[in-house]
């Protein structure tokens, strides 16, 4: 049997090359989630659809940094409508542009319909068929159902896929956008539970020539030197959730340690405590819940990946995503190569 060798974002850096780049301000960092051309977005960055990432506070203020929140699906038809009903009034009265990219998560089980026909009744203009095997006929029924149902207008996402056979059948099924990534998020343990699984930066690489729907990179970002990775092996955008989850936008309780140390709580939606939570059983063990730091407000951590993805296309002589995707030049690094990376002094 021949084996296939894939890479991790740790496992490679990005050469630096020549720059005529005088300003930070020369770099657009814009991006397209579908062919149209009708859902752009200043920042390339996506909230993840988790009930302790996004729901209305997270999803607003993604949108008015430039990005995308994706409100979670793990609630009712109702609970799900009224956070939309909350982003849209608040959306009006600050800025009308924003309304167009209200997007929200949705499951292919029997209320599918009834919830998407509900969803974009309230406000939503992207849908995204959120499964944790995306490449899977419930999916390709659903994408050809949504397709059936709502003009042009309705964007679809549709994930996740971990090979560019499923990126394929994805995008032919009638996804605008694919989520591309499996079991690298730090909450899921798919790959320890199922033995499946591919790294995510590989998983670009692989999908990146094979289709033309958008690229989302979603799994195992940790930092935004791995955004500038993601993007420059070819996804249009990334999606997080621990980078984003516990700050003061993303839903939950703040808690005080007896160390008077601030925290939130963290949770795969495969996790036992977050299926209890939405559905009143466990059906599978591929999450965890975890307690992370409290972070304070996620507009600083927005504003500082604006700040670092600008300075990763310069180090590249890219002044937007497509000169960064035709200019990058990837190289392995070795372990140790990985610790000379890091900021090596804090580990004396």
């Amino acid at each position: 049997m021949m084996f296939k060798e894939a890479v991790c974002f740790d496992d490679v850096l990005l050469k630096p090359q020549k720059s005529n780049i005088n300003s930070r301000k020369e770099i657009d960092i814009s991006c397209i989630l579908d062919s149209t051309g009708k859902r752009s977005f200043r920042l390339p960055v996506i909230s993840s659809p988790m009930d302790t990432v996004t729901e209305s506070t997270m999803a607003i203020t993604m949108i008015k940094s430039g990005g995308l929140g994706i409100v979670h699906r793990y609630n009712s038809i109702e609970e799900q409508c009224s956070v939309v009903h909350n982003i849209a009034a608040e959306l009006e009265e600050a800025s009308s542009s924003g309304i167009n990219n209200i997007s929200a998560a949705v499951g292919v089980g029997p209320d599918f319909l009834q919830r998407s026909r509900a969803l974009v009744s309230s406000g939503v203009k992207i849908l995204c068929i959120d499964v944790a095997h995306g490449h899977h006929s419930l999916v390709e029924r659903a994408l050809k159902s949504a397709k059936d149902n709502f003009s042009s207008g309705i964007t679809l996402i549709a994930g996740n896929v971990a090979t560019p056979e499923g990126y394929v059948d994805l995008s032919s099924w009638g996804a605008d956008a694919v989520r591309v990534g499996i079991g690298g998020g730090s909450i899921c343990s798919t790959r320890i539970q199922t033995g499946h699984g591919v790294p995510t930066l590989q998983s670009v690489f692989d999908c990146r020539d094979a289709g033309d729907a958008a690229i989302i990179a979603d799994g195992g970002i940790k930092n935004a030197g791995d955004v500038v990775k993601s993007l420059a092996a070819g996804a249009d955008m990334v999606m997080l959730g621990s980078m984003l989850a516990g700050t003061r936008e993303s839903p939950g309780e703040i808690y005080s340690s007896t160390e008077n140390k601030h925290y939130k709580i963290y949770r795969g939606m495969a996790s036992p405590e977050a299926q209890i939570a939405w559905r009143g059983e466990a059906r599978s063990l591929e999450g965890v819940s975890t307690t992370i730091p409290y972070k304070g407000s996620v507009e600083e951590i927005l504003s500082n990946l604006h700040r670092n993805i600008k300075s990763g296309l310069s180090y590249s002589g890219a002044r937007n995503l497509s000169e960064l995707r035709a200019r990058a030049v990837f190289i392995r690094q070795t372990s140790s190569g990985l610790g000379e990376s890091k900021t090596h002094i804090l580990a004396k």
